[in-house]
């Protein structure tokens, strides 16, 4: 007979009493019980984005890259988020393409423990092979996230990237990819989006190819990049045999029009619509506008008539009241 340690004993003693304890609390509970309290259990993040993009209308989603920028959008009514690459990149002072797999988590694990609400985070090119690729989802997944782009990019992404310079890599490779992140998931509810910048570096023609094919590997929805007129946004619906996650562009020449959330509804296929650079942009105008005032003039010029309350409202949204309460409560009781 083999020697068994002590520990393995402990260990498969334990086990066997779990075990025990829960066949006879499922044997307990009567079939309405159960399905009370599988009732009253919260939705998972990966289950609310799979329904907004299966029920009717079309869903903003801000692209945010921390924690109160998320708050911000979620106390303002929005349903889901998007964590873009160039966004946390910027505000890391890092560049996408310096991003590892260990930035997007961190940030993701910050972003979902503030919100109640879905977020879908960019992953760029997978950070490396299909191998690479199951370890990314996975640790997204095991972050909190609900869903992720990933892009047919060549990796390392290149720094011209940002000046409209795209490497892609071959159809074959990003089925490849889309393929094992399929697999890897744990949740089937966790979104695969897979973007596709061949429009750029091909054609339009080779774009609508892959996107098609990147549908049939398994990928539920499909976002381009690049496109570069207002005939083509109106044409992809059209082409493309399934839903599709939009990147709204900031308008820049070169671009198309800006198409409006209603615009973008009617045209149908468009479920998912993302404002990637909008949050970050934004703050980086104003806080910078605002040191300049202050290293000319020794002053702020912030008027306190304006600014108490934005104080009072970033109180809020960081929950400050609730600690206060307990605080209440507790070490500060009268």
């Amino acid at each position: 007979m083999t020697n068994l340690s002590r520990r393995y004993f402990g260990k498969q003693i334990s086990i066997g009493a779990v075990t025990a304890l829960a066949s006879a609390t499922d044997s307990a509970l009567s079939t309405e019980q159960t399905a009370a309290v599988k009732a009253q259990a919260p939705k998972r993040m990966t289950t609310v984005l799979r329904e907004l993009i299966s029920g009717p209308g079309i869903v903003a989603a801000p692209g945010v890259y921390d924690p109160i920028t998320a708050r911000i959008a979620e106390q303002l009514g929005f349903k889901a988020l998007d964590l873009p690459g160039s966004a946390l990149g910027y505000a890391t002072c890092k560049i996408e393409p310096n991003l590892c797999l260990e930035n997007m988590v961190e940030a993701t694990l910050n972003i979902t423990r503030a919100v109640a609400i879905p977020l879908v985070v960019d992953v760029g090119a997978g950070f490396g092979e299909p191998a690479h690729v199951v370890h990314t989802v996975q640790s997204l997944e095991h972050a909190g996230a609900a869903g992720l782009h990933l892009e047919d990019q060549l990796y390392p992404k290149r720094f011209h990237y940002h000046t409209g310079t795209e490497h892609t890599i071959s159809a074959e490779l990003m089925v490849q990819k889309i393929k094992f992140a399929v697999e890897a998931r744990r949740d089937p509810n966790f979104i695969i989006v897979a973007r596709t910048d061949a429009i750029r570096t091909v054609g339009f023609e080779e774009g609508v190819r892959r996107a098609n094919l990147y549908l049939q590997t398994g990928a539920d929805m499909i976002m381009f990049s690049h496109v570069s007129s207002a005939e083509q946004i109106r044409q992809l619906p059209k082409e493309v045999h399934g839903p599709l996650n939009w990147t709204q562009s900031s308008g820049r020449p070169g671009q198309p029009p800006i198409f409006s959330l209603q615009e973008l509804e009617s045209l149908g296929g468009y479920k998912l619509i993302n404002y990637a650079g909008g949050a970050i942009l934004v703050a980086y105008k104003a806080i910078r506008e605002m040191f300049a005032h202050l290293k000319e003039t020794g002053l702020s010029g912030m008027d306190p008539a304006v600014y108490l309350p934005v104080e009072k409202q970033i109180q809020e949204a960081c929950g400050l009241g609730e600690y206060i309460r307990i605080e209440n409560e507790t070490t500060e009781k009268a």
